[in-house]
Parts: structure tokens; C-alpha cells; sequence
């Protein structure tokens, strides 16, 4: 495709939205019109070209980003279908990465829903240039019966809504999607005066500027202000350019002076409509009731294919049914495929220009420190950055392409015949395998050929470390290049930089995703950002045990195949496969039985991820903190030999710093880990050290917020003044992070004030982190002379009692989940040796004894305050009709949701309802609301914040009033939390306090013979 085609020419552009807002219907018109002939004109909207998988189909939903090549006015257009389904987003970040512009369509009915702000922060961190599609215009006249006025009015909402989005995250206001939407509609402005607002000459979506188009998808028609400032320019004898700034917005036309006036121009109790209303929406709403309504005026039909000269054959115009007519009109008169194609051209960049503002997050600017760097690796690595900046095309500048995901073909799906007619040997490296592994790849520098030898780098490599390249880079030859048609592959010799090619002969090199250089002194690209995590985690066996080698193949397979799914083996041997969401769970066990493994499976029930807490005792924060300090509410326990005493204190994290601490886990695995200097290679760049900066304040800030003391008293000024003195000190503290280093757990160093006693020394530790993150560091001294063994004894059991910590908040007391939000303060007093000889081998090594004492402290110290299981929440939005929010709420109520709002769509039968849905109940929630609700209801679910179970889950009564609920607490049934911990004990085969015999009589019959 790109062999006779000038770069500046080339449109890369993905389609994003919502699931069922029309993508995959739109990509079947622009197949139809400019696809080479692949898909004949009356099929488009039914087939769904693009979704040519047997589940798709069957579901009718996508499930992958697949390409296609369309030729318009000699410009050549690779198009990527995506998924708008949650449970594959990973697919619209492939998508993303490989697009310079992205068309974000959202449904004039439905308006924004939460995938929509996904894609949308997917463009606006990928750095895609987005144009916004307004789909199913048809819907608000037949279905919601509209007037002009009223569509106008929500069409005019949906733009000011979605152009708020764009705001927030260009803001950086908002961290994730669930948090913009519950923040609601950003300026949410009142019907009465939607009418007046004025488009910010900031906002990003203006139909004026040409980026917003109205289009019905499934009739083929569409257009944008342009095709009509055109028409009525010689009409009205006006300029077309001012026409455009007038058609959209409250300006007003006056037919007796021929003048475009705003608001304030016109006369008092004038009924005169905007233009955009006049002049573009009451025509296309004449045509509609002309054709569909019985008594319609035909003649304005008639009209219309006489004013624009339209061609229609003789018999789609006599057709019985008046939708077909009216379809033939339409999509002759506006045809949906110039006007989304014409706005792409001339709106969206083409890859040179694209690549010029993108570089910064493909490859961003390193600033070297390391001194000692090689200058010639130095000087080829920004070469090539440069040639990526500007897209050079010429065969010898450096070819540098990326790889956003493999996916799998059948081997027999692959073309028989080469570039030039002759047969081609499909035999795959894979060796006996059915399955061919392709590389979805966009070149973006140089150029490809097959036969060509390029070495694949990882996003671990630094072309500075020679001790990476082994590890990193592999070399690798090019099999075959292809141009990607939907489902079918076209094979091509050479493709150059700006274009979108499958690759054959990577299958064995690249996992997931990977960059390709022709050179070893290149910097890898930036790893893609993925919208949520795989959390949905079963676990799969063979039926057959004998079966097993080949599960393992089919894994291995599925691994590489899938962007999104991770495959490990648990603790306990389990082979455990993580999805994303229950769909595409569905899918990828369905996958493993019929493409990759081809054997019976068995899965288990989910297994769901908990954490361990403890409820805060005292609602005064300033209470909370002295339990880390001087407080004698401690957990002591001594280690066997008694050479050493441990003394726990634990408090709960502000529930604001847990959040910081858990978003920010790759930026604190890079401080810990000693990167802030070096980080991904002997660079520091600028950007890491405003991470820390950044990082610090948003701790600081998280601290503050939960700061419960006003200022109106001077009593208050005070507290809140020692809140923050005490905060302060408790930050220059941090020893450790767990676990594994990065977890939202705090492993303080002891208080200064704690004092050596007369025979042992206290094991300080080192506020590590406190230093890495720029807090003020703390000073200890060593003490005298005499103790000075006992003192470097003391600092090599320092990595015990952090081991202790790691292994303490890895695994908890209550079913050996992580802790959360906890943070520690240990006090370890190590006593001189009695002198004996055998005491390590009586007791084993000194240092693991430290550690046990530590593991076991930490977890009693837990066990005595409070302890509370934690659950992962999802943020649920359900859509339905009125009659049937009875039995949606009865579903809620049995899964333990809690809503949050329910508000009625205007203009639609529909509610829409928000609510959080723990994690665990979940499975199958989707199922059991089609099934109540008779499939009138949908629901989206997406992993939204942990919070803890309220119950005490070992809650014994103790109060008169609770011993008269409840009994004397020998027949108290066991509460939520227990439930919860009891199943997952027994999962892990841990002890469970439960009654074995139920009833221990002689045993029951069915015959009565007593």
C-alpha cells in the first residue's frame, strides 16, 4: 500500500465508542464505498464485515481490532475496527497506538456512557487526534419523535458533554474514568438555556471547525456543516466560511433583511430558530415524514432528487416498503461514507505530521547523566528518534516499526500465492501448530521487506547496558509482509514507514508487543497503557490428566494470541488464567478448547482477590497517630533463643494515601528499586524527577485531605496543627513499602524517642524511602564503644525485619491475603549472646528467628485491632426500561449492590442507574439481569476502588441489647465477612472453624424405623 502512494497522502485512523453505538455498522459503509469492492453496497450495516469471528457474530458485539485498507480520492485510509465491550479495552489501546486519528462515536439516543470516557482517555494519552461522530440521528426522529428544536437541544448536550471530557483529562482533574463519571457532566448547563451557549474557542469537538459530523449508520447517510454552508451559500448568497460559523450556535437568520444576527439581535417575542435548526434539521425531518408517514407529501422527495441531480433506479423508488425509499434517497443525497471520509482527510493529520507531535509519547526525550555513556550509541539512538519525529520514508533511513499485539490465523487462511502469482510455502515455525501467529504492526520509520533481518527489542532494553542486550533484543528475519482486509491478507513486498502491515515469522520472538529496529541503538517504545487490569482469575485443568502437555501448549498459544490475558501458575500448582471480564473469559476458554489446546477443560469457580485491614477504633485522627508513638497498646513477642524482642504498634493509613500509594505503584517500584537516577537506563530524565516531585505533593496533599480540624476555633487551629507536625514526622519515617516493595503498606522506623535499654540495642533501620521521595532525612547515632558488636549485629538483622514485614503484609491473618493501608511500627531489642555453643542449631539461625518474630507480631498485632476484609468494588451503569426496575433492583439486592443514583434519560423510556457491585458477586450478574428483565436491561461493569466489609467477621455478642438479638453468641450464624473468609480458607486448604457432624444422632434413612 504504501509502495506508489506520497507519506503526506496516508490516513491511519481507528473507530472508538461505546459498545452497540455503531462501529462496526459505520466500517461497513466506508468497506462498501471505498473498499475495493469487498462487500457489495446492499449488505452494508447487516453483514458487519470487520466482525468475521463465529463468536462475534453470534454475539453480534466485537472482540478484536482488526484492519482494512480503503483507497479515497488517491488517499490511502488504513482503517482499525475496535471493541467498545469493557472487557476488551485492551484491544482499543492496540488500536490507539497504532492510529494517528481516532472517529469516537457516540449514539444521539443513549448519549455518553463510561466506555466513551475510556476511549476517550485512550486517545488523549496516546495523543490520537479525535473527531466525534454523532450516530443513530434517525433514532430521535421515528423512535423518541423529536421536534427539530428539542434534537438540536440534546445533540448540542452531547458535544458541550463530551468537549467537557476532553477538558478534564487535558487538565490531568481527573485519575480514572469512574471518577470523571461520577463527577458528572463537566458545566452541566440547564435545558432552558442550552440553546444560548457559546462554543469555547478551546473546546476540541466544533462543528464549525469541521470534527463533528451527524450520521445514521445503518441508512448510509450522514453529513457535517460543511456539505451545507456549500449548498446554501449560492442560496442564500452568502460566503460558504461564514455560513459555517453561523450554522451551529445561537445565531439566527432573518429572512426580510438577509442577515445572520445573534441572540441579542433578535426582536422582542421573535420565534425565529437557529440555523442549525432551520436550515438542516426541519429539511432532513420533512424527507423522513414525507416518506415514512402514510399522507406524506412525496413530492418533497421528488424535490429533493431534482434539486441534487440524484440518480436512483426506477425500482428502489417504487418499492413497497417507504424505509428502503427513503434509504435510496438519503444515501445518495448525504452519503455517509464522502462525509466521514472527506473529514478525515481533511482534518485528521497525516502520519508525518502525526509523528511529530506523538514522538514524545512513543519514544520521549532521555537526558543522560551517566558521564561514562557511550557517545556514538548516543548519537544513532537520536538519529533514529528523529527519523521517527519525521516519518522518513527513504529505504535508507533506520526501519523502526511497532508491534502492538500477535494474534493468531489459521494456517490455512493465509495466501496460497506470492506477490507475483507464485505458490507460497505456509509451513510455520510453529511446527505442527494449525495456527499462524501474525504481528499487527505499523512502521514508523524506514522501511520493511520481507526477507529482511530486523532485531526485536523488548521494553526492558537500553541500548547503554551491554548486559541487556542478551537478555533484551533477539534477532529475528521477516517471513512475509501483508496488508490486512478484515479477514483477508494481501501479500505485499515492501511497505514503508506511515503504514499499517501484518507481519509472519515473529511468532516465536515477541510475547505481546515489541518494537523492531534495524539497528541495535535504538530506544524501545513506550509500554501501552491499559484501562483496567485482568482481574477475573479461574483456574483450568485437563479433564483427561494426560492431557496436560497439551494445556500447556494451548496456553503458551493463548498467551500470545491474546493482548490482554495472563496466564501463571498459583502457589499451589494451579495453572490460573486472568481475564478481564466474564465475556472475555468466555471467549478464551472457548479458544483453548476449540483452536489452541483442543482438549476437554475443567474450570473452577472464580477465584477473587481480598485484602486484610483493620477498622480505625477512634474517629479522632489525632488519637490514631499516637498509637504509633508511646502508645503501650503493643503486640511483644519474643523470638525462641529470647535474644530478641519484637513490639508491633499498627495504625490505618488515611483512606486518600492508600489510593496515592496503590496508583503509584510502577513510579515507587522505580524508587526503590535505585532508578530515580538511572531509571530505565543511565538516564534520568527531567519528567522522573517531576514524578517524585509530583508524587510527594500529591502524598502531602492525600495527608491533608483527610485532615478532620477546621480553622474557626483556636483550639481547632491547633489540633489541626499538631495533626500535620505529627504526619510530618511519621513521613520522614518510612522504612519500606509491602508488599513485594511497592504495596500500600508502611513499615515506619522506630521513634527517636525509643531508647536503648541497659543490656540490648534497638535495630533502627533506615528511613529509605523517606529519603527516596525527598523527605527530610533522620539522623541516628551509633552509641559508645562497648556495644558497638551488638550495634553491627543489630544492623544486619535490619533486612530480617523488613523481610518479616514483607512477608507479614503479603500473606495476613485472616485467609493469607494482602494487608492494606496498614501502617507499622516495629521496635526490635536485640540482646548480647548467653555464649552457648549449640544455640543456632537448637534454635536455628539467629536472623530467620528475627524474621519469624517479626511475620508473627505484625499478624497479631492485626488480629487484636479490629481486622476487616477488604473487596474489590466495580462501578456498575445499568440502562432500563421503567417496568423493569423492579426486578433490576431485586437482582442489585441479592449481589449486595449499593446504588448510587438513578436518573431517568430524557427524551427515553430508559433509566440509567449507578451503583458498586463487590467483585465477588458479580459472576454471572449479567446472565441473571437479561433473565429478570427479559433482556430489556444491559449492564457495564469496571473495577472501581477496594473498600472493607463492615462486619466484624468474628463478632461475638457482648451488650445486653445484641445478647437479646442475637443469643449468647452459640448460635450466632456466621455474617458476610465470615462467609467470605471461610471460603476462601477453605480454597486454600487452611483450617476452618465449622461443625463437621450436624447432627450427631444415628444416622438418618428414609424408612422411619425408629
Amino acid at each position: 500500500m504504501g509502495e506508489d502512494y506520497d507519506t503526506r497522502k496516508i490516513r491511519n485512523i481507528c473507530i472508538l465508542a461505546h459498545v452497540d453505538h455503531g462501529k462496526t455498522t459505520l466500517a461497513d459503509h466506508l468497506i462498501a464505498s471505498y473498499g475495493g469492492g469487498v462487500l457489495h453496497p446492499k449488505q452494508a450495516g447487516r453483514l458487519r464485515f470487520m466482525d468475521y469471528l463465529d463468536e462475534e457474530q453470534r454475539r453480534a458485539i466485537t472482540m478484536k481490532s482488526s484492519s482494512i485498507g480503503l483507497i479515497y480520492k488517491d488517499h490511502p485510509i488504513n482503517l482499525i475496527d475496535s471493541p467498545g465491550h469493557m472487557d476488551f479495552c485492551s484491544e482499543v489501546s492496540t488500536a490507539a497506538r497504532l492510529s494517528d486519528g481516532a472517529l469516537v462515536l457516540v449514539d444521539a439516543v443513549e448519549g455518553v456512557h463510561i466506555q466513551t470516557h475510556a476511549v476517550l482517555r485512550q486517545a488523549w494519552i496516546e495523543k490520537v487526534t479525535p473527531c466525534l461522530v454523532l450516530n443513530k440521528i434517525d433514532r430521535l426522529i421515528c423512535e423518541l419523535k423529536l421536534t427539530p428544536m428539542e434534537a438540536y437541544t440534546r445533540l448540542l448536550r452531547i458535544v458541550h458533554e463530551v468537549n467537557g471530557i476532553v477538558s478534564t483529562y487535558k487538565s490531568e482533574k481527573y485519575l480514572s474514568d469512574v471518577d470523571s463519571l461520577l463527577a458528572g457532566p463537566a458545566g452541566e448547563v440547564g435545558d432552558e438555556n442550552q440553546e444560548f451557549i457559546e462554543d469555547d474557542e478551546e473546546d476540541t469537538f466544533q462543528p464549525q471547525k469541521g470534527n463533528v459530523v451527524f450520521v445514521c449508520a445503518l441508512d448510509g447517510w450522514g453529513f457535517g456543516i460543511n456539505e451545507f454552508a456549500e449548498f446554501y451559500a449560492s442560496k442564500l448568497g452568502a460566503n460558504s466560511s461564514v455560513l459555517r460559523k453561523a450554522l451551529w450556535g445561537p445565531r439566527y437568520f432573518i429572512p426580510k433583511t438577509k442577515m445572520i444576527v445573534g441572540k441579542k439581535g433578535l426582536s422582542a417575542g421573535s420565534k425565529a430558530r437557529p440555523m442549525f435548526v432551520q436550515f438542516v434539521l426541519e429539511p432532513l425531518w420533512q424527507v423522513y415524514q414525507a416518506a415514512l408517514e402514510t399522507n406524506g407529501d412525496k413530492g418533497v422527495l421528488e424535490k429533493v432528487i431534482k434539486t441534487f441531480n440524484l440518480s436512483i433506479p426506477p425500482r428502489e423508488l417504487q418499492n413497497k416498503d417507504p424505509k428502503t425509499v427513503l434509504q435510496a434517497v438519503m444515501s445518495r443525497w448525504i452519503p455517509l461514507s464522502d462525509t466521514i471520509l472527506s473529514m478525515v482527510v481533511n482534518y485528521m493529520p497525516d502520519p508525518i505530521t502525526a509523528q511529530s507531535f506523538r514522538v514524545s509519547r512513543l519514544l520521549p526525550k532521555r537526558e543522560i547523566l551517566d558521564n561514562r555513556a557511550d557517545s556514538g550509541v548516543l548519537a544513532e539512538a537520536e538519529l533514529v528518534r528523529k527519523s521517527v519525529e519525521a516519518c522518513d520514508s527513504r529505504a535508507e533511513a533506520p526501519c523502526v516499526a511497532f508491534v502492538s499485539k500477535m494474534f493468531a490465523v489459521p494456517t490455512k487462511m493465509l495466501p496460497q500465492r506470492g506477490i507475483h502469482g507464485e505458490i507460497v510455502n505456509n509451513s510455520t515455525e510453529e511446527g505442527d501448530s494449525d495456527e499462524c501467529f501474525l504481528a499487527f504492526a505499523r512502521i514508523f520509520s524506514g522501511e520493511l521487506y520481507s526477507g529482511q533481518r530486523v532485531y526485536v527489542l523488548s521494553a526492558l532494553y537500553d541500548p547503554l547496558k551491554p548486559e541487556t542486550v542478551q537478555k533484551h533484543v533477539q534477532e529475528a528475519e521477516l517471513q512475509s509482509l501483508y496488508l490486512m482486509m478484515g479477514q483477508g491478507l494481501k501479500p505485499v513486498g515492501t511497505v514503508k514507514a506511515g503504514n499499517v502491515v501484518a507481519i509472519r515469522g515473529l511468532g516465536q520472538h515477541i510475547l505481546k508487543s515489541a518494537t523492531l529496529s534495524s539497528t541495535k541503538n535504538c530506544w524501545p517504545f513506550s509500554s501501552m497503557v491499559f484501562q483496567v487490569a485482568p482481574t477475573l482469575k479461574v483456574a483450568i485443568e485437563p479433564s483427561d490428566p494426560a492431557d496436560i502437555v497439551q494445556l500447556m501448549k494451548g496456553l503458551r498459544l493463548l498467551n500470545r494470541a491474546d493482548p490482554f490475558v495472563e496466564v501463571t501458575v498459583s502457589g499451589r500448582g494451579e495453572h490460573v488464567l486472568a481475564a478481564a471480564g466474564e465475556v472475555h473469559l468466555e471467549r478464551c476458554i472457548k479458544d483453548l478448547k476449540e483452536r489452541f489446546a483442543k482438549v476437554s477443560l475443567e474450570v473452577s469457580p472464580p477465584l477473587v482477590s481480598y485484602k486484610e485491614t483493620i477498622e480505625c477504633e477512634t474517629p479522632d485522627p489525632l488519637e490514631n497517630l499516637k498509637l504509633l508513638s508511646g502508645s503501650s497498646d503493643f503486640i511483644e513477642k519474643s523470638t525462641a533463643n529470647e535474644r530478641c524482642v519484637v513490639r508491633v504498634r499498627v495504625m490505618k493509613l488515611p483512606a486518600a494515601l492508600t489510593k496515592v500509594l496503590e496508583e503509584s505503584v510502577d513510579l515507587l517500584g522505580d524508587i526503590v528499586g535505585g532508578k530515580t537516577l538511572e531509571a530505565r537506563g543511565a538516564m534520568g530524565t527531567v519528567e522522573n524527577e517531576n514524578a517524585i516531585e509530583a508524587l510527594k505533593k500529591r502524598i502531602m496533599d492525600a495527608v491533608e485531605s483527610e485532615n478532620p480540624y477546621g480553622s474557626t476555633s483556636e483550639m481547632d487551629k491547633d489540633r489541626s496543627e499538631r495533626y500535620k507536625v505529627l504526619w510530618q514526622k511519621i513521613l520522614t519515617r518510612i522504612w519500606a513499602l509491602g508488599p513485594r516493595q511497592v504495596g500500600p503498606n508502611i513499615l515506619l522506623t522506630p521513634d527517636l524517642e525509643a531508647k536503648d535499654s541497659d543490656d540490648s540495642v534497638l535495630i533502627r533501620g533506615s528511613p529509605y524511602i523517606s529519603e527516596r521521595l525527598g523527605f527530610t532525612e533522620v539522623s541516628s547515632s551509633n552509641g559508645d564503644a562497648a556495644k558497638q558488636a551488638l550495634f553491627q549485629e543489630a544492623e544486619t538483622l535490619e533486612s530480617s525485619v523488613m523481610s518479616g514485614f514483607q512477608l507479614a503484609t503479603a500473606a495476613g491473618p485472616l485467609c493469607e491475603e494482602p494487608m492494606w493501608g496498614l501502617a507499622f511500627a516495629v521496635e526490635t531489642y536485640v540482646s548480647p549472646s548467653t555464649g552457648q555453643e549449640n544455640e543456632s542449631e537448637q534454635y536455628g539461625i539467629f536472623s530467620g528467628q528475627v524474621m519469624t518474630a517479626v511475620k508473627d507480631a505484625c499478624k497479631k498485632a492485626l488480629r487484636k485491632r479490629n481486622p476487616r476484609i477488604v473487596e474489590g468494588m466495580y462501578f456498575c451503569e445499568l440502562n432500563t426500561p421503567a417496568e423493569y426496575l423492579g426486578p433490576m433492583y431485586a437482582v442489585l439486592a441479592r449481589r449486595r449492590a449499593r446504588v448510587l443514583k438513578e436518573e431517568m434519560q430524557e427524551g427515553s423510556p430508559l433509566f440509567t442507574v449507578h451503583a458498586y457491585v463487590p467483585v465477588a458477586e458479580s459472576f454471572g450478574f449479567a446472565d441473571e439481569l437479561r433473565r429478570w428483565t427479559s433482556g430489556a436491561s444491559s449492564a457495564l461493569l469496571v473495577l472501581s476502588h477496594w473498600e472493607a466489609v463492615p462486619e466484624d467477621p468474628y463478632f461475638v455478642p457482648k451488650t445486653e441489647e445484641e445478647k437479646e438479638e442475637f443469643g449468647d453468641g452459640s448460635n450466632v450464624l456466621p455474617n458476610t465477612a465470615r462467609k467470605l473468609i471461610d471460603a476462601v480458607r477453605r480454597r486454600k486448604g487452611l483450617k476452618v472453624e465449622e461443625k463437621v457432624v450436624q447432627h450427631a444422632t444415628k444416622q438418618r434413612t428414609l424408612a422411619r424405623k425408629v
